[in-house]
This record gives structure tokens, C-alpha cells and sequence, in this order.
């Protein structure tokens, strides 16, 4: 019987350890925090070996195999020592889908992937096609395998999840963009964040398809220079060659055979339009009828935490885009608004550069309230083009403060452009403290 260690012991790692376990192989599970109760009960229940709050390495050393969680980084102390001994290392993803015939969408990228991943598979879904949803968004791969094989998957793939992998494969892979994000994870390398995305394509063969964001001049580049087979479709609104283009708010492919008019979307924004043509360019692969791709589209009211509209009082618009925790994210954010607006911005600060936000802050924002324990790279961009910016020190401030600037007809959107770790749990946390806020006025 082959020995397996499963690093973490959170969502992946305990996916992996109980898919590890149903497919006959003697599971260690070895966790450098604490486990919760719930997840000890289960791996008892199932006879699973654990460990928490150390990395036991001469136990660790018996295997034959590790299957590292995502969230543990490659400069790791435990994992430079288990380099040394050659034992293989690989991503759950990848464990996971050794274990898998199924047919693999995947989508990954810097921003839009849970949006895109969401309504590829509501497409097929509606299609009655036997279709799972996993990877980067609710319950892993590898926990999804539990209760048997899925026809196709949709799979959201983090650059973390991508970083280990050896084979893995995707019929048909997405990459929605890539800008600067997670560089404390990549050595500050930006390079190398790109290079972990585009590992998404690395084993895809001359059958497989990879749907790229031609906009994004850093990934066409990347594209350009893949040394797979895969055959290459751009997505994009300023390419009229593209498989799918947009012409008096009208999507369509080629043929004609899909159109859809983006008016009637629930999703806003331009780079909803670029998720919508990412997910009309896999419809169209699958050969997904027409009337289902945009009854589904009618009826997808977006993801919470992502421009969502929230509430109106006194005729202001109250909008919770928590997710937007960088530049680019925050940009579109911006972009969308119809109406002044009233910014609430700020957080852990990721290497931003505020300056690319310039134009858009010049055009579409009437005042910044600024939501983070260090605001001054926020205030020292911002203060010559916005004569109002105030510092807060509360999500509940932060709301009571724009509620007195905003206007009726103004919007007031919470969209930090930063990670939310230093004043919250992780951004739902900061969404939802937002909200209740907002109901509290």
C-alpha cells in the first residue's frame, strides 16, 4: 500500500486525505495549525493518521507521495526539506484528477474567474449536461470525487493550485487576465506569477483549447510564446477577429448561430462582457444551444461580494464589490459606475500602484473614504485630482461618513483594491460588515 501525506488540513488538504483514503492508500494528514473538531471527528471516524500544530518530517519522509495544499508556499521550510529527500510533490488538483475521466474546464486568472467559473457551469447546468462545480470555489476537487465521477467538470484553478502540478490537463482552459497579484507568493517576481497561470496549458494537447484575454497584452505575449499544441481562441473587445465580438450590444459568434443582446444582463461592467465571452466561447465548443446560453444569462444575478447591488436609500446606491482586493479589479469596479460615486477604498496594500487608477478616480469619483490602518499611499495619490478624502477606522465609519457626502442618484461603492486581513477575517468578512452597516443607517 502506497504511503500519501497530505499537507493542511483544510478544504483541499482534507479532500485529498479522504479521496486518498477511498482509493486505498495509508493516509498521514499533517497540519501546522490546529484542526477544526469537525474535520478530527471525520478523519478518526475514517482511521486517517493526523498530526496538528507541528510537521512530524521523519514521518513525512516514509512516503511515497505529498499532496501539498495550496495555501502552503514552495519556500516553506518543510517543503525545502521534502525537495531533499526526491519523495514527489503535487497539488490536489492534480491528485484529484488522476482519479478523474472526467472532461475538464478550467478557469484561472487574476481576476473574473469565479464569475466565469459560475456561469460556464449554470450554462451547462441549464443544458442538462451531467456537470460538477470545484477547485478554487466551494468544495474542492478531490471532495467532489467522493461521491462518484461527474461527465464534466468546471474548475476554478488558483496560480497556488497550479504551482505543483505534473500532468494536469484541461480539455478546454480559460485565463481571464493577469496583472500584478500574489507577488509576496512569486519573490516579488511578477514573471513568475505569469509563468504559474500559463502552467494551466502546459500538457494541453493539439485536441485541447485554450481561451485567452486578448486585451491583456501580458497574456497574449505569454500565449505567443506557449510551447503546447493547444489550439488558441481569443476573447476580447478590441479585436474584431475574435470567435465572439460584440456589435451594437449584441454577442455573437461567427456563425451567427449565438446572439445575445447584453442589455438585458444582470451583470454590469466591461469585464463582465469579457467573463460573458469566455463562457459563449466554451458554450459554443460544447455546442450548447443558443436559447440556453442566454436564458442563462438572464437569470445569472451575479456572485455576492462582486458589484453587487446591494441596496438603495434615499436614493443612493449602496454596492458591495469586497471582492475587488486589487488595481485591476477595482478599475473595472469604477468603470462601471453610471452615476458620481463615493469610494471606499483601502486594506492590506499588495504593492499597488494607485497611479494606473488616476483617470477613472479623475472621472468617476466625487470623494475617497479610506478603509485600512495605513492609508497615506491612497491619500498621496489621490489628494490633487479629489478634494474630499477621510480616513476611517471602521467599516461602520466608513459607511456613516460617505452616507453624509453621497447625494441622491450617487453611488457608494466599497471597492478596496486591497486585501481586507487587517481590519477583517477575509473579504466576505468586510462584504458582509459592509451590509450591515448599510442596513444600519
Amino acid at each position: 500500500m502506497k504511503n500519501i501525506t497530505v499537507l493542511g488540513a483544510g478544504e483541499s488538504g482534507f479532500g485529498a486525505a479522504m479521496l486518498a483514503k477511498q482509493k486505498g492508500f495509508n493516509v498521514f494528514v499533517s497540519e501546522l495549525d490546529s484542526i477544526s473538531e469537525d474535520i478530527k471527528s471525520i478523519l478518526v471516524e475514517n482511521l486517517i493518521q493526523f498530526e496538528e500544530n507541528n510537521h512530524s518530517f521523519d514521518k513525512i519522509a516514509l512516503s511515497d507521495l505529498i499532496i501539498k495544499s495550496p495555501g502552503i508556499p514552495n519556500n516553506s521550510e518543510i517543503i525545502s526539506r521534502i525537495k531533499s529527500t526526491k519523495i514527489p510533490i503535487v497539488s490536489e488538483i492534480e491528485f484529484a484528477s488522476n482519479h478523474s475521466s472526467s472532461y475538464k474546464i478550467c478557469i484561472t486568472g487574476s481576476n473574473g474567474k469565479t464569475t466565469t467559473t459560475k456561469l460556464i457551469y449554470k450554462i451547462l447546468a441549464n443544458a442538462g449536461l451531467n456537470v460538477g462545480l470545484a477547485g478554487n470555489i466551494g468544495d474542492s476537487f478531490s471532495k467532489m470525487l467522493l461521491s462518484g465521477d461527474k461527465d464534466i467538470y468546471v474548475l476554478e484553478i488558483s496560480s497556488f493550485q497550479l504551482d505543483d502540478i505534473k500532468n494536469f490537463r484541461p480539455n478546454i482552459s480559460v485565463i481571464t487576465n493577469i496583472i500584478e497579484d500574489h507577488l509576496d507568493r512569486y519573490e516579488n517576481d511578477f514573471v513568475k506569477y505569469v509563468n504559474a497561470k500559463m502552467k494551466i496549458s502546459n500538457n494541453q494537447e493539439s485536441s485541447d483549447y485554450l481561451i485567452y484575454n486578448s486585451d491583456d497584452k501580458i497574456l497574449s505575449e505569454a500565449v505567443n510564446n506557449l510551447q503546447s499544441d493547444v489550439e488558441k481562441i481569443s476573447i476580447g473587445l478590441n479585436n474584431k477577429e475574435n470567435q465572439i465580438t460584440i456589435d451594437n450590444n449584441i454577442l455573437s459568434n461567427k456563425k451567427k448561430t449565438i446572439m445575445i443582446n447584453t442589455e438585458h444582463f444582470a451583470l454590469k461592467g466591461r469585464h463582465n462582457l469579457l467573463n460573458a465571452m469566455a463562457a459563449i466561447t466554451v458554450s459554443d465548443l460544447l455546442k450548447i444551444d443558443n436559447e440556453v446560453i442566454r436564458e442563462s444569462f438572464l437569470t445569472f444575478s451575479g456572485l455576492p461580494h462582486r458589484l453587487e447591488n446591494f441596496l438603495k436609500i434615499q436614493g443612493v446606491n449602496y454596492i458591495n464589490d469586497s471582492k475587488a482586493t486589487n488595481i485591476n479589479a477595482a478599475y473595472y469596479a469604477l468603470d462601471s459606475m453610471q452615476s458620481p460615486t463615493v469610494w471606499i477604498a483601502g486594506g492590506v496594500d499588495k504593492g499597488n500602484d494607485y497611479s494606473e487608477l488616476l483617470p477613472i478616480v479623475r472621472e468617476k469619483v466625487k470623494a475617497i473614504i479610506c478603509l485600512g490602518i495605513d492609508n497615506s499611499k491612497i491619500i498621496e495619490t489621490f489628494k490633487p485630482v479629489i478634494e474630499i478624502i477621510v480616513e476611517t477606522e471602521s467599516i461602520t465609519e466608513a459607511v456613516k461618513v460617505a452616507n453624509k457626502i453621497a447625494e441622491k442618484k450617487d453611488n457608494v461603492l466599497l471597492s478596496p483594491a486591497c486585501a481586507s486581513f487587517d481590519l477583517f477575517d477575509n473579504y466576505e468578512d468586510r462584504g458582509n460588515q459592509f451590509k450591515e452597516a448599510v442596513r444600519g443607517l
